[in-house]
């Protein structure tokens, strides 16, 4: 039962997809899919497509899709497991991302049960977390509480006695589930050292469930707060390979270190400002705001505050997308369970109002290409309107999120046998030899 009639389940999937796949790479491993352009190379790769992503994909105007369906989908369909819960679980969300179909309630309890199960952290971690200064970031410190528990990784233990490559998966699996069971409790322990002087429990609560001993020992209770996090937890979880936090745990999975070494790599990505910080910078810009018009201000002196901040060299935090081309389904999810639980409070009022004001201010400049809002301009404000209210510590929620997409992506990159990632890189006068050699066919076909 619980973890283990999902991996029971898992190995019966990845005998499919081990046939596909080598039918695929077999009958079609010459064709070629794409072009590489010089802005390819030189822009971060961006648009090339050079990753397989079993677990979820991003449409440019539908959003982000999990196993083929949308993350409204998801949240809807995700079952609700404890009495009273209004949003589905993380935990279900783990299953649905590593199995590829949507779990039962009791398939969504059993993951619940294997993770209370598995969540007690080792002693040895809390002393180091404990030891830690408060003014070392949160996370730098949760980079450093998850690599410090590969100590006990499963896979790494197996790899040293012998193991199969086959059966990688197996034990890439358990560090996968025992990291995603502890976490809650690695981040919260952070929190409270840095946040409130080591005042909180740390003892899991067997009657609730993952995301409620999250907020229990973060010290917010609030039922509602519980159902957000579960919903935050479940639309944060996973976005592709190719964005930074996930690829960083499939390449450095790929030469076979440990999931918990993965997910620290995955989390020193997330912590730039690029990736995992744009919600606060949403924030910092809503409180300015505030500060210089006012909570309920005239749509006009909304639009000069815009102006002025586009005047000053600088972008609307939290509007405008990679990929998306349209208003990204993740905030329409939180903006919709802002108005089922607090539509009324000051900065979800401005927020929905802005869903309106900005992307027309943007449009009229002619020369951006997604003028509207994505997750994190929505996400601070819910976090505040709760109580949890210091924003250095946002990205370790979206930390413990992102665990579950890459850990069930990392699970298949072994169980699939990816090999180790090595693109090759060009010098500049090699590249310049490519522009000159493509420039010559281009005379000669004139």
């Amino acid at each position: 039962g619980g973890g283990g009639g999902l991996k029971n389940k898992l190995a019966e999937k990845i005998k499919e997809e081990l046939d596909y796949f080598l039918g695929i790479k077999c009958l079609h491993g010459n064709t070629q899919i794409g072009t590489i352009k010089v802005n390819n190379v030189l822009g971060g790769m961006r648009g090339l497509s050079l990753l397989v992503c079993l677990t979820s994909s991003l449409h440019p105007e539908e959003g982000i899709f999990y196993r083929g369906k949308t993350i409204k989908e998801v949240c809807k369909k995700l079952p609700r497991v404890l009495k009273g819960t209004k949003e589905g679980t993380p935990e279900g969300a783990f299953y649905f991302l590593t199995l590829g179909s949507m779990p039962s309630k009791n398939d969504a309890k059993a993951i619940t049960k294997e993770w209370l199960g598995r969540g007690n952290v080792p002693r040895y971690c809390l002393r180091m977390i404990d030891a830690m200064d408060k003014r070392v970031h949160p996370m730098a410190q949760l980079v450093a509480a998850s690599s410090c528990l590969n100590t006990n990784s499963k896979f790494v233990a197996a790899y040293r006695k012998g193991a199969k490559r086959a059966d990688y998966w197996k034990h890439v699996y358990e560090d996968s589930m025992n990291l995603c069971a502890m976490l809650p409790t690695v981040a919260s322990v952070i929190y409270c050292n840095v946040f409130k002087d080591g005042a909180g429990t740390r003892e899991l609560n067997k009657k609730t469930d993952w995301s409620g001993n999250f907020c229990r020992m973060l010290g917010l209770p609030d039922k509602a707060f519980m159902d957000l996090m579960r919903m935050y937890m479940v639309i944060h979880a996973d976005h592709e390979s190719g964005n930074v936090s996930a690829h960083a745990s499939h390449l450095v999975g790929s030469a076979l270190s440990d999931p918990y070494l993965c997910y620290a790599a995955s989390m020193c990505g997330l912590a730039g400002p690029l990736h995992g910080l744009a919600n606060q910078e949403v924030l910092i810009w809503l409180t300015k705001m505030r500060k210089a018009i006012g909570d309920d201000p005239k749509d006009e002196e909304i639009v000069k505050f815009i102006n002025d901040t586009l005047k000053g060299g600088q972008v609307v935090p939290g509007y405008g997308h990679a990929v998306l081309r349209k208003t990204d389904p993740r905030f329409i999810v939180q903006n919709e369970f802002a108005m089922r639980n607090c539509k009324d409070d000051p900065g979800v009022k401005l927020v929905t109002r802005l869903w309106k004001i900005v992307p027309e201010v943007l449009g009229k400049l002619g020369k951006v290409a997604n003028p509207f809002p994505n997750v994190d301009a929505h996400s601070g404000v819910l976090l505040q309107h709760y109580c949890l209210t210091q924003m250095n510590y946002y990205t370790v929620l979206f930390g413990v999120s992102r665990a579950i997409g890459v850990m069930a992506q990392l699970i298949w990159s072994r169980a699939l046998a990816y090999p180790i990632e090595r693109p090759k890189s060009i010098s500049a006068s090699e590249l310049c030899g490519f522009i000159r050699k493509a420039e010559s066919k281009k005379k000669k076909k004139c």
